[in-house]
């Protein structure tokens, strides 16, 4: 097992990891759309919220020795489920042709106020 930590992304603000690696496997945790520079959360459009977790979610990825393309499955938390069309339009552009499996978890809320938080598994390149 190998634990994943870069710069690049939120650093884990609890007892978790941003990422393990196991038997080729790359286990992301659940990013909120956590701006890096300042360590804030953003407070912004729920397309711009999505598109800062992908980004997130994407450099640890790379630091796992992955990447976007190689994500098998995620999970997506949305605060109202009235936004996920708007979701699901910067979702598929982010990963174009590439269709991971995906489950959408309605919730009352997230951390901090966002409105978006996604975790996901990977296959380690090869």
């Amino acid at each position: 097992m190998k634990t994943i930590t870069t710069p690049g992304a939120p650093a884990a603000a609890g007892h978790y990891s941003q990422a393990i690696v196991h038997d080729g496997l790359v286990f992301v945790s659940g990013q909120l759309p956590i701006d890096t520079a300042t360590g804030t959360p953003c407070n912004a459009t729920i397309e711009e919220q999505t598109e800062l977790v992908l980004r997130n979610l994407s450099a640890i990825l790379e630091a796992a020795g992955s990447g976007i393309d190689r994500v098998l499955r995620t999970t997506v938390y949305v605060s109202d489920i009235a936004l996920w069309s708007r979701v699901n339009a910067t979702y598929s552009a982010f990963f174009g042709k590439h269709r991971p499996a995906r489950s959408v978890v309605p919730t009352r809320e997230l951390h901090f106020g966002c409105l978006v938080e996604i975790d996901a598994i990977a296959a380690v390149s090869r």
